[in-house]
C-alpha cells in the first residue's frame, strides 16, 4: 500500500475514533507508518487537506456500499443490511468509532474543506438513495423525502449509539424507517 493510501486509511480510522481535532499528526504518522515528509509530499496542504481527502474517500466507500446493497431492490432489505453493517461496526469497536463523515462535518473549525466535503458526501448519499428508491417504484417526492430521512436518522442514531454504548437507537431507527418505507410503497 502506498504512503498516500496508508495516510488516508489511518486518517479515516482516527477521525472515526477521535474526531478531527483529536486526529494529531504524530499519531497519524505512527499509525500509518509513514514519515512526516511523506505527509507533506502527498498532502501539501497538511492535515486539513488529508482530512478532506479522507472524508471524500470514506464517503465514496459508503456510497458504493449503498449501491451494492440497493441491488437487492427491496428498500426494507437494504435498510436492514445497512443498519446491520453499522451495528456490527459499532460493536466491533465497543462503540468508540462512528461515522467519519459526521466527524468531518463537526470539525469545521479545524478543517473547513473537510466539513464542506462531508456536506457533499451527505448530498451524494441522498441522491443515490433517492435514485434507488425511485427504481423501487416510489414517487420522486417520496424517494427524496425517505432518502433524507434515512441518512439523517441513521447518522443521528450512530451518534446516539456511541453516546449510550448501545445499538438500541439504531434498532429503533430501523423499525421506524421500515414502517415509513412500507407506508410509502403501499401508497404508490
Amino acid at each position: 500500500m502506498q504512503a498516500r493510501d496508508r495516510l488516508i486509511s489511518s486518517a479515516v480510522d482516527l477521525i472515526r475514533r477521535n474526531g478531527v481535532a483529536g486526529t494529531g499528526l504524530a499519531l497519524l504518522l505512527e499509525l500509518s507508518g509513514t514519515a512526516r515528509r511523506s505527509l507533506y509530499l502527498n498532502f501539501p496542504g497538511g492535515k486539513a487537506e488529508l482530512i478532506a481527502d479522507a472524508t471524500a474517500v470514506a464517503g465514496k466507500v459508503t456510497g458504493a456500499a449503498i449501491d451494492r446493497l440497493a441491488r437487492d431492490g427491496d428498500p426494507v432489505v437494504v435498510i436492514q443490511r445497512f443498519i446491520a453493517g453499522w451495528t456490527d461496526a459499532l460493536r466491533a469497536t465497543d462503540f468508540t468509532a462512528g461515522c467519519p463523515i459526521v466527524a468531518a462535518a463537526l470539525g469545521r473549525s479545524e478543517a473547513s474543506v473537510a466539513a464542506d466535503t462531508a456536506g457533499e458526501v451527505f448530498t451524494d448519499w441522498e441522491r443515490r438513495l433517492t435514485g434507488h428508491l425511485q427504481e423501487a417504484d416510489l414517487s420522486p417526492a417520496d424517494a427524496a423525502q425517505l432518502a433524507t430521512m434515512t441518512v439523517a436518522a441513521v447518522e443521528g442514531a450512530i451518534i446516539m449509539c456511541q453516546a449510550t454504548k448501545s445499538d438500541e437507537p439504531l434498532r429503533r431507527v430501523e423499525a421506524g424507517l421500515i414502517e415509513l418505507y412500507q407506508q410509502k410503497s403501499h401508497r404508490g
